[in-house]
């Protein structure tokens, strides 16, 4: 079983495939949910997680000086893979902390920083597109966007019209080509 297939499997028994009728962040209705929080929440799906995002990154030819991710979901996939690759970690706020500095980040951005954005899993690409504005705001380069799942409705041609690379760990096809069957078989 490669890599992949493990956290595929890892999903599963995480119960982070979820199905019935979901509202999405999106505001769109979804007959299933990917709540890679479940799994994240395992220590070796996190570290196997971090390993497939660093090695995309490396088969892409992506360099990068820090790893960013939005709060909340995006923030222990993304100090995982600042602790993989050794890089600074910069954590983005959905919004100014209203209080001390005000600061949308805690972490560090300079000028001309090459930041991998994360995210645990994109539908239209809405939420990680503010947090590379936020970035870029501050002076920083994002040199991709890392994503767990990449629901395929519409955010991987959002981020790459916008400019950016993109590197889904995995897509929901996958997923719910793997889904298992009552008796506990995959399809």
């Amino acid at each position: 079983m490669d890599e992949r297939e493990a956290l595929i499997e890892k999903m599963f028994k995480a119960g982070a495939v979820l199905f019935g009728h979901f509202v999405l962040a999106s505001g769109k209705e979804s007959s299933y949910y990917i709540n890679v929080k479940r799994v994240i929440t395992h220590p070796e799906a996190l570290r196997l997680i971090a390993r497939l995002m660093a090695k995309k990154a490396m088969e892409m030819g992506i360099e990068f000086s820090r790893v960013a991710g939005p709060e909340l979901g995006a923030v222990p996939i993304a100090t995982a893979l600042s602790l993989e690759t050794n890089r600074s970690l910069v954590v983005v706020r959905k919004k100014p902390k209203g209080y001390g500095t005000n600061s949308q980040i805690e972490g560090e951005v300079e000028e001309g920083d090459k930041i991998l954005l994360v995210e645990d899993v994109t539908t239209t690409g809405g939420s990680v597109l503010k947090a590379a504005e936020v970035l870029e705001s501050l002076g920083a380069e994002i040199a991709g966007i890392a994503v767990v799942v990449d629901r395929e409705e519409g955010a991987e041609e959002r981020i790459t019209s916008k400019g950016y690379k993109f590197l889904p760990i995995l897509r929901v096809s996958e997923l719910l080509a793997k889904k298992p069957t009552p008796s506990g078989d995959r399809d």
